[in-house]
C-alpha cells in the first residue's frame, strides 16, 4: 500500500496557494491548520471557507474519488447540505486531495441537536432510502451484509465483564437483549438502501439553534442495513433523538430497536478495547458515546416486536 508522506503546513500551503491562485487570499498565503477532531484523517482547515483533505493511502484515495461522485448523487435528496469540492486531484504518490467548501456550523460533538434538528435527521434518513440503488452501484458503492446482532451481543457480553472489573459498566444492563430478542431483531430481507455508515457527531454540522445544516464524511457509504445509520445517530446524538428521527422517517419498531442495540453493543466493545490498549479514540469521548447509546427510550419498554418490519 502506498503511504503518503506526513503533510506539513508548508506542504499544504503550497498546494492550496496553487489551487486558489486567482484569489487575493492566496497571494498572501492562506492560513492553514490541521483539524484535530477525527485524528484518522489528514485534514486541514484552509482559512475560514475551505477544508483540504489529503488521502493518506491508496485505499482511501479510491474511496475519496467515489465520494466526490456520490455527494452529487445524494445532494438533491437528503435535505441537508453536502460539501462541494472546488478543486481535486492528486498529491505525492498519486494519492488524492480535495478542497471542499466549509459548511457553516459546529461539530455535532460540540452542539446539541434540537427537535427541529431531529426532523432534519429524519429528512436525511428518508433521502438516503430514496437514492436509486442502481445508480449508487454504478458509482462503485459496495454492498455490505447485515451484521449478526447475536454475534455482537455475545462479544458485548465478554467486553462488559472487563468494563465491570474496571467499574465502567454494569453488565446486567445487557440482559435486556436476550438471545430470542436478538433473533427477532435480525435484519430483514428487504432491499438494501444507501447507508452513510459513519454518522458520528463530528460528521454532523449543527447550527447554534440545533438545526442539522450539513453532513460530512461520505467515503464509507455502503448499500446495506439502514439500522446502521440509526445506530450511528444513537451514538452521535443519543438514543431517544435517533429513534425519534428514524420514526419520523417512517422506520418501524424493528429497525429502530435493531439500531439501538447495534449502538449499545458497539459502544461497550469499543470502550473495552480502548481500556485494553487495543482500540482508538479518546476515552472521554468513548464514555460519552456509551452514555448516549444507553439512554433509555420509551419504545423499548412498550414495543412487542411485530412479525414484520
Amino acid at each position: 500500500m502506498t503511504q503518503a508522506p506526513t503533510p506539513t503546513a508548508d506542504t499544504v500551503r503550497r498546494l492550496v496557494r496553487s489551487l486558489l491562485a486567482d484569489s487575493g487570499a492566496a497571494a498572501a498565503g492562506p492560513d492553514v491548520r490541521p483539524v484535530t477532531e477525527g485524528g484518522e484523517h489528514s485534514t486541514w482547515w484552509v482559512g475560514t471557507r475551505h477544508v483540504l483533505r489529503l488521502a493518506p493511502d491508496r485505499e482511501t484515495a479510491v474511496r475519496r474519488r467515489r465520494e466526490l461522485r456520490l455527494r452529487e448523487l445524494v445532494r438533491p435528496l437528503v435535505g441537508v447540505a453536502v460539501p462541494t469540492s472546488v478543486a481535486h486531484g492528486d498529491w505525492p504518490g498519486g494519492l488524492t486531495y480535495t478542497l471542499d467548501t466549509r459548511l457553516p456550523g459546529r461539530s455535532g460533538e460540540a452542539q446539541d441537536v434540537s427537535a427541529v434538528g431531529e426532523a432534519d435527521l429524519a429528512g436525511l434518513l428518508t433521502g438516503l432510502r430514496e437514492v436509486p440503488v442502481r445508480q449508487a452501484e454504478a458509482l462503485g458503492v459496495p454492498r455490505a451484509a447485515p451484521r449478526s446482532l447475536e454475534e455482537l451481543r455475545t462479544a458485548a457480553e465478554r467486553a462488559a465483564e472487563g468494563l465491570a472489573a474496571a467499574d465502567e459498566f454494569d453488565p446486567g444492563r445487557l440482559a435486556q437483549l436476550t438471545q430470542p430478542a436478538a433473533g427477532q431483531l435480525a435484519a430483514q430481507t428487504a432491499a438494501a438502501v444507501l447507508v452513510h455508515h459513519d454518522l458520528k457527531g463530528e460528521h454532523l454540522v449543527v447550527s447554534a439553534d440545533g438545526r442539522v445544516r450539513g453532513v460530512l464524511g461520505w467515503a464509507d457509504a455502503v448499500l446495506g442495513d439502514p439500522a446502521e445509520d440509526i445506530a450511528g445517530l444513537a451514538i452521535a446524538v443519543g438514543a431517544p433523538a435517533a429513534v425519534r428521527a428514524a420514526t419520523l422517517a417512517d422506520y418501524g419498531a424493528r429497525p429502530c430497536l435493531r439500531g439501538l442495540w447495534l449502538s449499545r453493543c458497539d459502544t461497550v466493545i469499543r470502550l473495552a478495547e480502548r481500556l485494553r490498549g487495543r482500540g482508538e479514540g479518546p476515552l472521554p469521548l468513548l464514555r460519552t458515546q456509551l452514555g448516549r447509546a444507553w439512554e433509555p427510550i420509551l419504545l423499548e419498554r412498550l414495543t412487542e416486536l411485530p412479525g414484520d418490519g
